[in-house]
């Protein structure tokens, strides 16, 4: 067997190594960095160049898209950005569409010109795509028909650019077609970027419900990259067999390939899925949404060796009818983030797939650019309800209610540190002191660290559903059922749900002498919030919500009551 964590780590981010760590000061705080990394998002891209042009880096559905293909599209969407549309360095560019190649190629435009990729739920309705368009003043957005046809001619009234892609037939005014814009040959437009400069935005909700604009530089971005690298190659020293095989006798590996099963607009499928196929060269299979029979097809065809989703996606590939049928000894990881895995889905995962793929867990938050505590191999088989340990250049700490560090199994607010940490939220001074302060994050998770340094989350402060890796926030959900008329009060909440993990539903009271068509209700929320976010269960009921001495509604109270089908 291989090395202890603890020694792997040495190894690798010790001084002259991989992975060195040293200590600097980033955005005026002192922190631990990567020494080795590229300075910005533009450099990272330029991996590809040194890369053979006709190996085929994305896969989309029957498409297959070399690196120079995708090098052509990056390289002429950014001309058209700076020479058509004048967007200079800091400029925000929103990108609001579903998985497709266009997606990434637009990213690596933005970011490769010096302006901020503003990544655009592609759920949202039209309200909260024009929301997050005024909310980081994006100067652009690249789009797609469904999602063109929705924010409709609002563009040219809020004076944005559109460039569409993927569209026929007419557009709004003052909305593009992408093939009619491009100029073949174009080359990358120059301009000096720094490692501190902002690169992207993505949004996540609050506990108000509004949306907000996290915003990471390159270091960034970058640091959360290269920690998930960190400690994947931590994880094969530590399983490394003492004796290598034999080249001659071993089954032929796989070349890295991903199979992008999350959304783009999302840190876990932007980051370590897309970005890291970028970094490693590992071919990108994307699908254009969320399917397991076509999922385990291409799994099958294009050899896939890392799935990662949330683990709804995992227990929807094992559970498949036709699983047998397909072969996925290709894999060799299997897990994701974005919601707890149940320990009985982790055993199902070590046993089920031919070629002894690993289970994983990741414990990241858009504020982490995903990165975070994570679990794997014998360490998740072992403990499989902890979120694992973290590579030295993340902090964790658990505080109490004052902010004094908990010692090691007491419950706390769980909290991290490092470079990857978002510089802050757009334009809401307020909201970043009180999420960063003194350099560390302060999650809204409660759980505790072991002896050993593993982190366990047990629950959320905030009052937050997780819904198949979707974070819904209850007060958005409710502002949005007060909108109508005949509503008196409502309580939002999750539920257990056996492969989403929680369910949105809603217990309310209907103004007195009123009824409630629930079916309409549906239909007047479907205008107002994105579908995920309407609640599958209503209770409704004509007396009041249960309220404590201070008038709060009961939530918690309310839940037990539906559970034991008593409300």
């Amino acid at each position: 067997m291989g090395m202890t964590f603890e020694d792997a780590v040495a190894v690798l981010t010790g001084p002259g190594s991989p992975f060195e760590i040293a200590e600097a000061e980033v955005l005026g705080r002192p922190s631990r960095i990567f020494t080795q990394i590229p300075p910005t998002l533009r450099d990272l891209f330029d991996l590809i160049r040194a890369r053979p042009a006709d190996d085929v880096y994305i896969v989309f559905e029957d498409e297959r898209w070399t690196n120079a293909e995708v090098l052509e599209s990056i390289d002429q969407i950014a001309t058209v950005l700076v020479e058509r549309y004048g967007v200079t360095k800091g400029d925000r560019v929103a990108i609001n569409m579903r998985n497709f190649p266009e997606w990434i190629t637009a990213f690596g435009a933005v970011t490769s010109i010096g302006a901020i990729a503003v990544s655009v739920n592609a759920w949202w309705t039209g309200p909260e795509i024009e929301f997050g368009l005024v909310d980081a003043d994006a100067k652009v957005l690249i789009t797609d028909r469904e999602r063109v046809d929705r924010i409709g001619d609002r563009l040219q009234a809020l004076n944005i650019h559109g460039l569409v892609v993927r569209a026929e037939g007419e557009l709004p005014a003052g909305c593009d077609h992408l093939a009619d814009v491009v100029t073949p040959g174009a080359t990358m437009p120059e301009v000096e970027i720094h490692t501190d400069d902002d690169a992207t935005i993505l949004f996540t909700s609050g506990t108000t419900g509004v949306p907000k604009g996290a915003v990471s530089t390159n270091r960034g971005v970058i640091s959360g990259l290269f920690a998930f690298a960190c400690r994947t190659t931590v994880e094969a020293l530590r399983w490394a067999p003492d004796t290598p095989p034999d080249p001659a006798t071993a089954p032929p590996s796989n070349p890295a390939c991903f199979i992008l099963t999350v959304p783009l607009f999302h840190v876990t499928g932007c980051v370590p899925v897309m970005l890291g196929s970028v970094t490693t060269g590992a071919r990108l299979v994307m699908m254009r949404k969320w399917d397991p029979l076509r999922a385990l097809q291409l799994i099958e065809r294009e050899k896939v060796t890392n799935f990662v989703g949330v683990p709804t996606m995992s227990q929807d590939l094992i559970s498949h009818p036709d699983f047998a049928k397909y072969d996925t000894s290709s894999l060799k990881n299997v897990g994701g983030g974005g919601a707890p895995m149940a320990p009985e889905l982790v055993r199902k995962i070590e046993g089920s797939f031919a070629g002894k793929a690993s289970p994983q867990l990741g414990y990241g938050l858009t504020e982490t650019n995903g990165y975070g505590p994570g679990n794997t191999g014998p360490d998740y088989m072992a403990k499989p309800s902890s979120t694992g340990r973290v590579v030295p250049i993340m902090g964790v700490k658990i505080v109490d209610p004052n902010g004094s560090e908990q010692p090691n199994g007491e419950v706390g607010e769980v909290c991290l540190s490092g470079p990857m940490l978002i510089r802050g939220y757009w334009n809401r001074p307020e909201a970043t002191a009180e999420s960063i302060r003194d350099g560390w994050l302060h999650t809204g998770d409660l759980g505790y660290i072991d002896d050993e340094g593993f982190v366990y989350v047990v629950d959320r402060i905030k009052d937050m559903v997780l819904r198949g890796g979707e974070n819904i926030y209850c007060s958005e959900v409710e502002a949005a059922i007060f909108e109508h008329k005949d509503i008196h009060e409502v309580a939002v909440f999750g539920l257990p749900h056996e492969r989403l993990g929680e369910e949105v539903v809603a217990a309310l009271q209907p103004t007195p002498g009123k009824t409630i068509d629930i079916d309409e209700l549906t239909a007047f929320l479907a205008e107002r919030i994105a579908p995920f976010k309407i609640p599958s269960q209503w209770f409704v009921r004509d007396e009041p919500l249960p309220r404590g001495a201070t008038g709060k509604i009961l939530k918690r109270e309310i839940r037990d009551l539906v559970l034991d089908g008593t409300f």
